[in-house]
């Protein structure tokens, strides 16, 4: 039996000593540890993939002796069942090229996920959808009046009830109300290497400063405009010779293979968020 265990909580002597003497009380054996103390912060992260018995049948005692443990220790903690796949929504607008990757991995059994739904503010790609058989929902973002929009696409996600929001190109900005409703669990790809080129229109934005590198960056949603935690990012090198065009070219390759180990990362709970950043455990 696989079990998947992530630990945050204030660095202290003892931590690991403490979790792995329970683990080998219930016969478990760690396959994988990853460990970090953010010295400045003082604040202890872990990691541990573990195989029990094939007959193991305690995992309900084992979270309670975890519980017991985490108040003397002050332990934010998680027991995952790694084989679980999470259901994972998409929302697009009008391009599809992240979309059409996170599709191919996912066909491939690439990545773990259940797709519920696609959610959409154009109908472009609603063929993509009906040919792998996933719900399509347009719901139309009007210039003039967003709020009854965000309304709908929040009623829609909210029945759904998913593990993860994966915005693949969609390109609005969400209300402060969803992103509070979802902490942690809306991931986007913003098409720059951020903290540069925030908002709207980042390759014309670099091309105009005459930038040498172009890139892209996963993070998690929060209210503040393209400012949350960050998952990934790469780059990939430009000069005066590339056009507008060139670089949205270019950069679609990074943002769509920045988005797939950004996504793969916290489908596999490498990822802890702390206040504005990240620890992920590659």
């Amino acid at each position: 039996m696989a079990i998947r265990l992530t630990v945050a909580c204030p660095d202290q002597i003892g931590i690991v000593a403490t979790i792995g003497q329970l683990i080998a009380k219930y016969q478990g054996n760690i396959i994988e540890a990853n460990h970090h103390t953010d010295a400045g912060a003082g604040w202890f992260f872990m990691r541990h993939d573990i195989y029990f018995p094939t007959d193991f049948t305690k995992l309900d005692q084992l979270q309670r002796e975890l519980e017991n443990i985490s108040q003397a220790l002050q332990l934010q903690w998680q027991l995952i069942q790694p084989k679980r796949p999470k259901r994972v929504i998409l929302m697009v607008s009008r391009q599809s090229h992240c979309l059409a990757d996170i599709l191919y991995r996912w066909r491939s059994k690439e990545l773990n996920i259940e797709i519920l739904c696609i959610i959409s503010n154009h109908q472009d790609l609603a063929q993509e959808a009906s040919w792998h058989n996933i719900p399509y929902h347009y719901i139309p973002v009007p210039k003039q009046d967003k709020t009854a929009a965000f309304n709908q696409l929040a009623e829609t996600i909210d029945q759904y009830k998913p593990d993860l929001i994966v915005l693949a190109r969609y390109m609005q900005i969400l209300p402060p109300f969803l992103c509070q409703q979802y902490p942690g669990r809306i991931i986007n790809i913003h098409h720059s290497f951020l903290p540069a080129f925030a908002g709207a229109k980042p390759y014309h934005q670099a091309f105009e400063r005459g930038v040498k590198l172009i890139g892209a960056t996963c993070h998690y949603v929060n209210d503040e405009l393209d400012a949350g935690p960050i998952i990934e990012q790469d780059m990939v090198r430009i000069n005066h010779c590339h056009s507008i065009d060139d670089m949205v070219r270019l950069g679609k390759d990074v943002e769509k293979n920045v988005l797939a180990r950004g996504l793969r990362l916290h489908l596999e709970d490498r990822v802890f968020i702390h206040n504005d950043k990240t620890v992920v455990f590659n």
